[in-house]
């Protein structure tokens, strides 16, 4: 009886060495899958926060356009829309954001007068792991941001003032803008949201 455990013994090890290689290789995988998660996560985010950055600071510069043409009612729609002179370009705040969350754009694009798209890479690999090469693979990720006008309003009519401005009614908040007091003017945020596209 003593020898016949001893043989069964024997015969467990290796089944025994087996499982536990078995096993050890699924958590190296599953560490390599949520190694590459994390990094994908991290491109994501970096993606993310550089489209906002560059579409923040177009809507800025649209609402200062609106405060210089505010006494120009006829010219409020046209930078609502997004058209608005001297307009400068918008991609290096995207450049900034990438680099604040160690990655760097690979592409920037206005691809409308309120819209962004921003494609960055994250500057380091994935790392090593027991998936072959990811030591030289780099997460990429993209987004999308736009801007929105929170704002409407109706130009006055025959008969008004023309020193009269329109009631400008943001997000069903109204202001009522006086030409001789212009202290108090709505901001950015008011006029605009900004947010990224489904």
């Amino acid at each position: 009886m003593g020898l016949r455990r001893h043989g069964d013994a024997g015969q467990a090890f290796p089944i025994y060495i087996t499982v536990v290689g078995a096993l050890l290789f699924l958590a190296f995988a599953y560490l390599a899958v949520g190694q590459a998660a994390a990094n994908r996560n991290s491109a994501q985010t970096a993606a993310d926060a550089a489209a906002l950055a560059a579409a923040q600071d177009t809507r800025n510069q649209l609402a200062g356009a609106w405060v210089k043409a505010v006494e120009d009612p006829a010219a409020w729609q046209d930078i609502f829309d997004g058209i608005a002179a001297g307009l400068t370009p918008s991609c290096w705040r995207a450049d900034q954001l990438a680099a604040q969350n160690d990655a760097h754009v690979e592409a920037c694009a206005q691809t409308g007068p309120l819209e962004f798209e921003v494609t960055v890479q994250m500057d380091k690999p994935v790392g090593d792991s027991i998936v072959p090469g990811t030591e030289g693979k780099y997460a990429k990720a993209s987004a999308k941001a736009v801007i929105e006008s929170r704002c409407g309003f109706e130009l006055p009519g025959e008969g008004a003032e023309e020193e009269d401005l329109p009631t400008l009614t943001c997000d069903g908040e109204d202001w009522e803008l006086d030409p001789e007091d212009l202290d108090g003017l709505p901001g950015p945020e008011d006029l605009f949201e900004v947010h990224l596209a489904d």
